[in-house]
This record gives structure tokens, C-alpha cells and sequence, in this order.
């Protein structure tokens, strides 16, 4: 019967019918024996931007040209970069470094800072007690009788304490405790009485725990990794910039690949239908008609594949940005890339990386980090003294039993104590241990720091590799290119008069195709590569005109809670800004810098310029001009 009575007040209890079973569930809750999931229809949605079906190679729908400058590409990264992404390849990825990192770390330094403000506490209890106690019966000395002690009190605690920044605790406590007596206990001195004390304390640890640096040594952590945390985030913004800048010439070669496809296209094109007509004229022979129809089609293969490079390269640049897949514009890149020659010098790019990039100051950051904890570890290792005093000034007041009141004077009752505490564990094994941690890993942090470095400077020196391989083939190329321009004009017009063999004019159009795809690409890679010696120097920011402005978006501080118009505000996210200035924009497209031209253009057609799908207006003014020697 009870034990129906206690499940039906738990089952009253959780606010619904409950079986015995289901009820004691509530009390003793069971063991977790399966996974529980929701169904995912449940969860709350996530706003989706409105977007299009990107184009591609079989369905490119009409865009809008958009002329994209690269200053103003990495002006549009930035912006959009609440979590900053990197280049990979094809695509962009998340670094996992976001906008937040830096000012979350930043919030530590005031929670360390924390430990040293003043505490205000109170604490209220009121206490019934009922003490029975023996007595020896005085009419009868053989008996004892029992007498109770009832006692109401009402004790009330408030203190205020604070840590210096020397280890030392300072104390101030008001006690006060009102109590009446009741009971059979007889009369009391004082009923009702109010004991009250005022303390003040004072410990100050002489060894383990003293000094101004072990107990600031937190806050300094805590801003260490706030540095940190703010060059990891600047590290990766670095990256973003040099992987805009990447993604951007990457769709300039695409771009250009996909030009000198088109002509290939349309020469083989050409030649297929002048073969065609030859052979309805009996000129010529199946085996030439046949050799040109195959080569026209496989240009139209090449040409489709750098078609679609060019908008996989677009969209890899559309993810970089923080762009919609596509928005009905294509992307025509419209700065020009750098044709001066840059000779850095050595000593002086190994210093600048030294002291300014990203991943070097973090390495000093943290070794920085771990000789502040070494000298946490040795104080800690230290046996512990504390000196301590104390000084109370006690009061008693309270009613006699004729009625008057009674209280002592101010000062009357006093207690003081003055000492020291000392306790240190035999051996001091764990704090001697911690010790000689912290030293290795300083010498791993050391060697860390001499490693990073040492992959610094491998690193400047294969980009310098780069940087001058890549402009010696661009000027190899080059010259590459204007030969090809010239044999394959002659190799057409041979051809044309029947004083060459078509074989000729293909072997003459795929060199000169391979010859404008390296040009451009050597040309190309050597821009890419002077981004990555600004990025490898930590310079890329500054180059391009970029800064942080670290309060741009703020949040209230704490002491809003307490009311208005106090105006402290803290960071909340760092953003970089600026105004890149390094690739300004053109008047035309980027590929148009390699000075691009049809070596032979139809009869009456004017020359074909680089152009995607869908293609472009043509100039109707053509330009057969050899290119200057």
C-alpha cells in the first residue's frame, strides 16, 4: 500500500499517468543502451541564397560580362571571408580559421585578469536548535533529569576579500548571529543576545605563490595566445590573398587555352572544308579528307575540354571569392600581369620572412609561452610559506533577565594572531617533474623554431627557382611563339597553293598552340610565384595595401550588465581592409596583354579574339601584321 501511495506521488510529481516503472525513471535515470537520433526533416533549416544552374560546356546560357579586376577580386575575397578559404587546387576549401578566432582567445586575458577583483559575499542562515542536556536531580541526588535547549538563530556573513598582484589575500568579514533561547534550560544571561565580530585577515605566501610575475604569469599566457591566435587567423588570410591571386591568373591561362583552341578549330575547320571541295573537284584525295575531318575533331575535343577549364577555373574562383556558383556573368579577368623582372635579394627575403611571417612569430609566441610556464613550474616547485595575521574586534548585546540591556564597549574584546604555514611534500617528485618538462619542451619549441626557419628558407629559395625559371621560359616561349606564328602562316598559304602537305599544317598548328598556351602559362606562373614570395616573406598583406581594423564590429562589455552609457566595448571579430592597389584594372581583357592574333584569318573574316561561350562580338577591323621581332 505504500509503495502504491510513492508511485502515484511521483506520477503526480512528473505532471502526467505513469506506470510504477516509467516513474521511478524520473528518480533513478536508466543507463543510455541506444543511440537516439532525430529526424534530420525536424531540425531547423539553414537560409539558402538565391542562385542558378551553373553553366557548362552543353548548355551556357547568355552571361554578362563582368570586367574583374584582381585588386578588386581580392577586395571582394575579403569581404566575403567570415570563414576564410583557400585555394586547392580546383576548388576552395575552409582553412577553419574564421573572423571570431582572434577576439574568442582575446576574452581569456580578462577572465585571467578576473582572479585579482574584489569579491563581495553574504551568506544568511537561520538555525533552530533544540540541545537536551542531563541534569542531577536536586531533590533527589540519586535521579538525574533531562531539560531541553531551544535556541533561534539568525547568522548573517558579509565579506569582501581581494588578491594583489603579489599573491597576498586581504580579508574583511562582518559577523553578526541575534539568537533567543527558549526550552526548559532555565534563565540565560542574556536572552535575546546578538554576537557580532569585525575581521580582517591577511595571508601573503613567501615561496610557492609569491610574486607579481607567477601570478600575472596567466594574463601573459592568455595575451600569448592571443597573439597567437591572431597571426594563425593572418597566416591564413595570406593565404586566402595568394590563393585570389592564383585562382585569378589561373583563369587568365584558362582563358587562353581556350583562345588559341578556337583558332586551331576554326583553321582546321578551313582546311577540312577546302579538302572537301577539292575532292567534289577531284583535286584531291580521300586520305587528305580524311586526315583533315580527324583533325578537325579532335581540335573540337580540345576546344570543349579548355571550354569547360575555363568554367572550372571560374568557379574555383567563385568559391575563393564567396560567390554564388553563378549569377548569369562570366568573369573577365581585366588586370594585366606583371612583365618586369624582379631580382629580390637573398639575405634580405631570409630576414623579412624571419621577422614577419605568420608561422616564424607563432613558433616565438609559443616559446615565448613556454618560458613563462617554466617559471610558473619552478615557483610551484618551491615549498609553501605563508605568513599569516588576523586581528577581530568581538561584541556581545543582548537583554537580562530584569530587562535592561547590557553591551560591551567598542574595542573591548579583541582577538590577534600572527603565524606561518609551511608544508612541502618530501621529495618535491611532482613539482621537480614539471620542471624538467618545461625545459624540454622549450628545447623542442627551440628546435621547432630553428626547423620553421630552416623550411622558410628552403621554401624562398625554391620560389626564387620558380620565379626565374618561369621568366626564362617565358622568354624562350615567347620567341617559341613568334616562330610558330610565322611557320604556320607560311605552312597555311603553302598549303593552300598546294606546295605542302597537309601533315605540315597540322604538326605547324599544335606548335603553334603549344607554343601560346606556354607563353602564357610560363608568364602566368611567374606572377603566381612572385604572390607566393610576398606570401612566404609575410608581406602580401601590406604589399597589397591591406590592414586589420580590429574593431570594426564590437560587442558590450561586462560592465553593461550593471547599466548604461558605461561605453567599454571590446572587439567581437577582426576584419582586414584596405584598398588593394597592385593589379588596377585595363580597358581590355587580361589575355589581351600577350597581344594574341590570328596567324591566318579567313578571307574576309576579321581576326578572332579570345573569346568563351557564348562567344563575343568580333572586331570588324582584322590585322594581319606580323608581331615585332
Amino acid at each position: 500500500m505504500r509503495c502504491s501511495a510513492g508511485m502515484l506521488v511521483l506520477a503526480m510529481l512528473a505532471g502526467c499517468e505513469l506506470t510504477q516503472s516509467a516513474a521511478l525513471r524520473h528518480v533513478v535515470l536508466p543507463e543510455q543502451r541506444t543511440i537516439e537520433y532525430r529526424d534530420p526533416s525536424t531540425m531547423p533549416g539553414v537560409p539558402i541564397p538565391e542562385t542558378v544552374a551553373p553553366r557548362t560546356v552543353s548548355s551556357p546560357r547568355h552571361a554578362e560580362e563582368w570586367r574583374l579586376s584582381l585588386d578588386e577580386a581580392i577586395r571582394i575575397g575579403l569581404e566575403n571571408a567570415r570563414v576564410i578559404r583557400v585555394l586547392a587546387g580546383v576548388t576552395a576549401t575552409s582553412s577553419n580559421q574564421t573572423i571570431y578566432d582572434p577576439a574568442i582567445t582575446n576574452t581569456t586575458i580578462d577572465q585571467e585578469k578576473g582572479r585579482f577583483d574584489p569579491v563581495l559575499s553574504h551568506k544568511s542562515r537561520l538555525n533552530h536548535t533544540e540541545t537536551p542536556t542531563p541534569f542531577v536531580n536536586p531533590l533527589d541526588p540519586s535521579r538525574s533529569i533531562i531539560f531541553g535547549t531551544r535556541a533561534d538563530e539568525v547568522r548573517s556573513e558579509a565579506g569582501l576579500s581581494k588578491t594583489n598582484l603579489a599573491g597576498g589575500q586581504l580579508g574583511a568579514n562582518w559577523i553578526e548571529t541575534p539568537t533567543r533561547f527558549g526550552g526548559d534550560g532555565g534563565p540565560f544571561p542574556l536572552n535575546p543576545q546578538n554576537r557580532n565580530a569585525l575581521e580582517l585577515s591577511y595571508t601573503q605566501p613567501l615561496l610557492q605563490g609569491a610574486g607579481v610575475r607567477f601570478n600575472t604569469a596567466p594574463i601573459v599566457i592568455a595575451r600569448l595566445n592571443t597573439e597567437v591566435s591572431f597571426f594563425q587567423y593572418k597566416d591564413s588570410v595570406q593565404e586566402l590573398v595568394r590563393g585570389v591571386i592564383a585562382g585569378y591568373w589561373n583563369l587568365v591561362q584558362a582563358r587562353t587555352d581556350a583562345w588559341a583552341a578556337r583558332i586551331q578549330v576554326e583553321l582546321s575547320e578551313e582546311a577540312f572544308q577546302r579538302e572537301k571541295a577539292r575532292l567534289g573537284a577531284k583535286l584531291a584525295d580521300v586520305k587528305d579528307v580524311a586526315q583533315a575531318r580527324t583533325t578537325y575533331t579532335q581540335f573540337k575535343g580540345r576546344l570543349v575540354a579548355a571550354e569547360a577549364a575555363v568554367l572550372t577555373r571560374e568557379g574555383a574562383l567563385r568559391n575563393l571569392l564567396g560567390l554564388t556558383p553563378n549569377d548569369d556573368r562570366q568573369i573577365v579577368p581585366v588586370s594585366a600581369p606583371t612583365f618586369a623582372r624582379v631580382r629580390p635579394e637573398w639575405k634580405g627575403l631570409v630576414s623579412l620572412a624571419e621577422a614577419r611571417r605568420p608561422d616564424i612569430i607563432e613558433l616565438k609566441l609559443i616559446l615565448e609561452a613556454e618560458q613563462v610556464r617554466l617559471m610558473q613550474a619552478e615557483n610551484q616547485a618551491l615549498p609553501r610559506v605563508d605568513a599569516v595575521a588576523s586581528y577581530r574586534w568581538n561584541g556581545l548585546a543582548g537583554a537580562m533577565p530584569n530587562g535592561e540591556r547590557l553591551a560591551t564597549g567598542p574595542g573591548q574584546f579583541t582577538d590577534w594572531t600572527i603565524g606561518v604555514n609551511f608544508s612541502v611534500p618530501l621529495g618535491l617528485r611532482q613539482g621537480r617533474a614539471r620542471v624538467r618538462e618545461e625545459r624540454l619542451l622549450i628545447l623542442r619549441d627551440r628546435a621547432n623554431l630553428e626547423q620553421g626557419l630552416h623550411a622558410a628558407s628552403h621554401d624562398l629559395a625554391s620560389t626564387l627557382r620558380d620565379l626565374d625559371s618561369n621568366w626564362e621560359q617565358y622568354l624562350a616561349f615567347k620567341e617559341s611563339r613568334m616562330a610558330a606564328y610565322d611557320n604556320l602562316k607560311v605552312q597555311v598559304e603553302q598549303f593552300k597553293f598546294g606546295r605542302s602537305i597537309y601533315l605540315n599544317v597540322l604538326q605547324a598548328m599544335n606548335d603553334w598552340g603549344a607554343a601560346v598556351t606556354s607563353e602564357a602559362r610560363s608568364l602566368l606562373n611567374y606572377n603566381i610565384a612572385l604572390g607566393t614570395l610576398e606570401r612566404q616573406t609575410g608581406t602580401i598583406l601590406e604589399t597589397h595595401g591591406l590592414v586589420f581594423y580590429e574593431e570594426r564590429f564590437r560587442a558590450a562589455g561586462p560592465l553593461s550588465i550593471l547599466g548604461h552609457g558605461h561605453g567599454r566595448l571590446y572587439p567581437s571579430s577582426i576584419v582586414p581592409t584596405g584598398t588593394p592597389d597592385q593589379y588596377p584594372a585595363t580597358n581590355a581583357p587580361s589575355e589581351d596583354s600577350f597581344n594574341l592574333r590570328n596567324p591566318a584569318p579567313r578571307s574576309m573574316r576579321p581576326d578572332v579574339r579570345p573569346q568563351l561561350l557564348p562567344p563575343r562580338p568580333l572586331d570588324p577591323t582584322p590585322d594581319l601584321r606580323p608581331e615585332p621581332r
